[in-house]
């Protein structure tokens, strides 16, 4: 019985795997052609930051590839944390989300940079979804950096907190019922934590919605 649910996990895995794959490799080929569109296309500030957001998701399906193929390999190096928040913060701008940044101290910490990038990128953008104001902070607390992400939106009920990082779960009876759920931003963003060493936890944000608090060690 063990060996025959061993075999189901592993089955399970390799089917999520492959998908994920080839979700990824089908992707590249609109891309491509959305590279060539704007290489024809006159030269102008708006095409220059669409063009950089191209480029920002062929690298997000590189990575996304090379973990289907077990080569999720990224280096840990040490990285300026408070310039990569502002720079969230500024693509969450971009995207119509009303962002509010606070940090008090010029933050260096040793992390995979891409996917601390995209940990907390996904933190924002579950909160600009459900609300229509955000604030992102971070701080050094003893021996450990805090980030909270705070929105006023609904809110999730406490009892609910675990279930939302299970991938493909849906709350549309606890967030927006236009949107449903949540996906698998926080599923992503939590086992992003975990490589690091840190967690992700959820609570009452002092804005009236959400925080999301994730925390890394130093």
């Amino acid at each position: 019985a063990f060996l025959r649910m061993r075999d189901r996990i592993r089955r399970q895995i390799d089917q999520r795997t492959e998908m994920l794959a080839g979700v990824s490799h089908d992707l590249r080929t609109p891309l491509t052609r959305m590279k060539l569109q704007l290489e024809m296309a006159a030269a102008d500030d708006s095409l220059t930051e669409l063009k950089n957001d191209i480029a920002e998701m062929e690298h997000m399906l590189e990575g996304d590839l090379a973990f289907a193929r077990g080569e999720g390999n990224e280096p840990m190096a040490a990285t300026d944390l408070t310039g990569l928040l502002k720079t969230i913060v500024r693509d969450a701008t971009r995207s119509g989300a009303n962002i509010d940044f606070t940090c008090d101290e010029a933050l260096t910490l040793s992390v995979r940079r891409d996917a601390i990038r995209r940990c907390i990128s996904n933190l924002v953008s579950n909160a600009a979804k459900y609300g229509d104001q955000v604030s992102l902070s971070a701080a050094r607390k003893k021996d450990k950096i805090e980030i909270n992400v705070d929105d006023n939106g609904p809110g999730i009920p406490t009892d609910l907190h675990e279930t939302v990082f299970r991938a493909f779960s849906r709350l549309d009876q606890s967030r927006n019922t236009e949107t449903g759920g949540v996906g698998l931003g926080l599923t992503i963003a939590k086992d992003i934590a975990h490589t690091h060493g840190g967690e992700i936890q959820l609570g009452e944000s002092p804005m009236g919605g959400l925080r999301a608090s994730l925390y890394l060690p130093v």
